[in-house]
């Protein structure tokens, strides 16, 4: 069975794409952060060494243009991750940034992202980890100009 690789965090942001991350049968990482997913990465190499490094270390990327790096539009997943995790798990709307921490123009894609995550989520099905997964959890309407404030 073909396994998807898109996680909760690219998923969040519009990066795991529909017919690259999100193709497959069974979807084990859909509700893991980007970080989770480093961590589970580096225990299971800990266990015997079958990721190879590379694959790890290379910096993440949607590979929608060429070159393109997700930190050319997003915070570090170090910054984003949390920030994701409040807003989707704990309903916080209104999150106070320190400085730098800013996510800038990719805030709206979080929204614009909601239709891919409705293809996603009746696609295949996957492990539930967090205390709030996109699919039966999370509904927000797809119409043109909704804004959540």
């Amino acid at each position: 069975m073909l396994l998807t690789t898109g996680n909760k965090s690219e998923t969040a942001v519009g990066y795991a794409t529909l017919y690259g991350d999100m193709a497959g049968g069974f979807a084990p990482i859909k509700d893991c952060s980007k970080l989770l997913v480093y961590r589970l990465c580096a225990w299971r190499n800990a266990q015997s060494p079958v990721i190879p490094p590379r694959v790890i270390e290379r910096p993440p990327s949607a590979e929608l243009r060429h070159d393109q790096k997700d930190t050319d539009s997003l915070p570090p997943y170090e910054v984003l991750d949390p920030i994701l995790e409040a807003f989707i798990e704990e309903d916080l709307r209104w999150i106070r940034f320190r400085p730098g921490a800013s996510i800038g123009r990719r805030w709206g894609a979080f929204w614009i992202g909601e239709t891919e995550r409705v293809q996603e989520t009746s696609g295949a099905p996957g492990v539930r980890v967090s205390g709030r997964a996109f699919g039966r959890d999370w509904r927000y309407p797809i119409t043109s100009g909704y804004k959540s404030h």
